[in-house]
């Protein structure tokens, strides 16, 4: 198996996880305020949404270098 052909089977991989998945979502700490011996922080919550179509193009050009990676022309 050529590296062509892995790389496609991680972008498959990796754009049926986008569209299954959708996004996914962290907390960030932030340090707002630091007065003397009191220190304020705030906890976000921090989505990242994956586009559907992007998802969609990573399958199918994943699905390209699969099938034509191995083809020597």
């Amino acid at each position: 198996m050529n590296a062509t052909r892995i790389v496609g089977i991680l972008l498959i991989v990796a754009g049926i996880a986008g569209l299954g998945l959708g996004g996914f979502s962290f907390t960030k700490e932030t340090h707002q305020a630091k007065l003397g011996p009191l220190e304020f922080s705030v906890k976000e919550k921090q989505t990242v949404n994956f586009p559907a179509w992007a998802g969609v193009a990573a399958i199918v050009v994943g699905g390209a270098l699969v099938l034509l990676g191995g083809k020597k022309g």
